[in-house]
């Protein structure tokens, strides 16, 4: 099973990057003009949070955000979550559309009109059902933190990249 989850889980990383370049450049670029930088990880998300953070290479001009309040449009945020319809993303979307803070979201696209819609740029995950089936016809493994983890270290590096054009 670990060598059908292990081929399955690689050839979501593939689809990834092959599908969101684009987004992933889009997307560090937007952060990369910010004054600050902070995440919002819901649910299991948080994973990608704590990694900005606390990792053994934080994110450059990385926060954890707690609240709209104080943030201006100098300011970027970056969302994590599992599904693009999730409330708490989209509650804090319409906070941050309100006040012109400009964020990047990162969902599986599960219905027209969520974050997808709302977000300055949105990388889709592309995670609709567990990676093996199981006897009955279901699916099971759904690594929706370690995929977050994959584009949030795509995004890292290529922030990165951008910060050192810049500081040269």
């Amino acid at each position: 099973m670990l060598k059908m989850f292990t081929t399955q889980l690689t050839g979501l990383f593939k689809r990834l990057e092959e599908k969101e370049e684009f987004s992933f450049e889009d997307g560090a670029r937007l952060l990369a003009q910010g004054r600050s930088i902070y995440i919002y990880g819901a649910k299991e998300m948080k994973a990608v949070e704590f990694e900005a953070l606390e990792g053994a290479e934080p994110l450059k001009l990385a926060k954890s955000f707690t609240s709209v309040d104080g943030l201006s449009a100098a300011d970027r945020v970056l969302i994590f979550t599992r599904r693009s319809d999730d409330e708490s993303a989209l509650e804090l979307a319409g906070q941050l559309q309100e006040k012109g803070i400009p964020f990047v979201a990162v969902s599986t696209v599960d219905a027209e009109g969520g974050l997808d819609a709302l977000a300055d740029v949105h990388i889709d995950l592309r995670l609709t059902k567990g990676l093996l089936p199981d006897d009955f016809g279901n699916r099971y493994g759904y690594p929706a933190g370690m995929a977050g983890l994959f584009v949030y270290h795509g995004l890292k590096f290529t922030i990165d990249e951008i910060l050192a054009e810049y500081e040269e």
